[in-house]
């Protein structure tokens, strides 16, 4: 669930995963990693990422709606 929200919302807001990196400061392999489902994000990266997006930490991980 997470790797889809994850791409979701970056498409969404139309940016690509270098520019998602640089505006959050999450290695961009990470976040490509992120999003094929190959490995889940650190607590302070989720945060981050959560922030940038305006989402909880639960909405990302798929346990909640908003």
């Amino acid at each position: 669930m997470f790797r889809e929200r994850l791409r979701g919302l970056r498409r969404k807001a139309g940016i690509s995963q270098q520019a998602l990196s640089d505006q959050c400061g999450v290695a961009i392999h990470a976040i490509a990693r992120y999003e094929r489902g190959e490995r889940g994000p650190s607590v302070k990266n989720l945060e981050v990422l959560a922030d940038f997006f305006g989402v909880s930490t639960d909405y990302l991980l798929g346990r909640a709606e908003k």
